[in-house]
């Protein structure tokens, strides 16, 4: 009886703590008006930089784009950006931002699914537009996200969403556009420390189980491509879900480190004819030539870490963007979880300081991440026709020091850019009698 008390009341201050500690944002409406950001440098997201330029758009599309005095709107809203600088929105690929809220409380996690081979999971109805991690991400600029399923061998589906709207339906900006499957390693085992594990001899050795998980995606794939290439008189959700990669609506990303897995999941693509995206490629400039000839390309995960193993450079981390780029490979960049995406363009901006150029950085979370996942002809860069997601800082976005966002848009609707860490800061600023100098 006491336990149950104790859980109940765990439970209803939980739901009291969700619902009282929410941040008080209100999702933004349709842009009503054509709005010009002029006097600003403009960072097109493709290497060009823009001095004294500006930006019109106008019904969520941008109209135009150039350098000196803007073309004369009708009833504009006008924004001096002098002195300030103006950016693609920056897009997060695979992450588990609005999938979890607290990594300790499982009612709050919703990024995994029982089971192995699961690719009819979309994590696109599992999306919390309500989390107030999500305004904490696009206060330093990322308006665009991939929440990404995790667990198995094959995860599920992702989609690509706005960070912004009243629910999922609202929030959708590419549905159901990839695949997620972890590439099968072998994992060394039996003995440790000089003793015999009991009973490692009588299991199945690591190459086994490896070789077994890759005949169960071979096999899985046989099929979802034979029910794509006749007429089925039921439908299997699973194989369903699996059509849109052999008709080209899908991508198929394979989390893959080592250089031998990731020469495999390239192999595999092509055996099947599906197209193929790294995540992680920890060791991908070591095949650069495989994945360049046969243009397959590669999200990093987070830069800010120590290589895999003792004798790499310490710096290889840091380093691998560039190598990547000196190689003529396709590369993106994510984060790790889900509320460290805040950090992802420090992590670009870090790059600088091992090859990349600051506009090479910045492409590297828009417009190359955008190509990944298959948006760049709406997004990832500030051309004429595409949708109006960008945003001002008062410095340079990919220096932490100096990154301060102060409008942001989305489909051109002005974003509220107030987050729960704000709210806090000014309350006890208040309390203290400090000057709060943030908004």
């Amino acid at each position: 009886m006491k336990k149950n008390i104790i859980l109940s009341l765990g439970g209803w201050l939980l739901s009291a703590s969700l619902a009282f500690g929410q941040a008080n944002i209100i999702p933004a409406k349709a842009q009503s008006a054509p709005v010009i950001i002029t006097g600003a440098t403009i960072h097109v997201g493709n290497g060009r930089v823009i001095n004294n330029g500006y930006i019109a758009f106008d019904k969520g599309k941008i109209t135009a784009v150039g350098e000196g005095s803007a073309p004369a709107m009708a009833g504009a809203i006008t924004v001096n950006a002098s002195g300030k600088q103006v950016y693609p929105g920056f897009i997060c690929p695979v992450t588990t931002l609005g999938l979890i809220e607290f990594e300790s409380v499982r009612a709050t996690s919703d990024e995994t699914e029982t089971g192995d081979l699961n690719p009819n999971v979309r994590s696109l109805v599992a999306y919390n537009t309500d989390s107030k991690v999500i305004p904490t991400v696009r206060s330093n600029g990322v308006l665009l996200a991939q929440p990404t399923p995790e667990g198995g061998t094959i995860s599920g589906q992702s989609s690509v969403m706005m960070l912004e709207g009243w629910n999922w339906e609202d929030a959708a900006y590419k549905k159901d556009m990839a695949i997620h499957m972890t590439w099968p390693v072998v994992r060394n085992r039996g003995r440790r420390g000089g003793f015999n594990i009991p009973g490692a001899a009588n299991q199945p050795s690591p190459a086994e189980i490896a070789q077994k998980a890759i005949d169960d995606i071979n096999s899985l794939f046989a099929q979802a491509k034979a029910y794509n290439e006749t007429r089925q008189p039921a439908m299997n959700l699973k194989l369903e879900a699996m059509r849109g990669l052999f008709n080209g609506s899908k991508k198929l990303f394979v989390n893959a480190d080592g250089a031998r897995e990731i020469v495999q999941a390239v192999n595999f693509g092509k055996k099947f004819g599906v197209q193929t995206v790294i995540v992680g490629g920890k060791d991908s400039y070591l095949v650069a030539d495989v994945l360049r000839d046969n243009q397959v390309p590669v999200i990093l995960r987070e830069t800010q870490t120590l290589p895999d193993k003792d004798e790499d450079d310490v710096y290889l981390p840091y380093k691998l963007p560039h190598l990547l780029q000196e190689a003529g490979v396709l590369y993106g960049l994510t984060g790790i979880g889900f509320w460290r995406q805040r950090n992802l363009p420090f992590e670009a901006g870090q790059a600088v300081g091992y090859g990349l150029t600051k506009e090479q950085a910045l492409s590297m979370i828009t417009q190359n991440n955008a190509k990944i996942l298959g948006i760049d002809k709406t997004t990832g860069t500030l051309e004429t026709g595409k949708d109006a997601n960008l945003f001002i800082s008062a410095g340079d976005a990919l220096d932490m020091i100096t990154l301060n966002v102060e409008n942001a848009y989305i489909m051109g609707k002005a974003i509220n850019l107030d987050n729960l860490h704000k709210q806090l800061y000014r309350k006890f600023s208040e309390k203290y009698g400090l000057k709060a100098d943030v908004k």
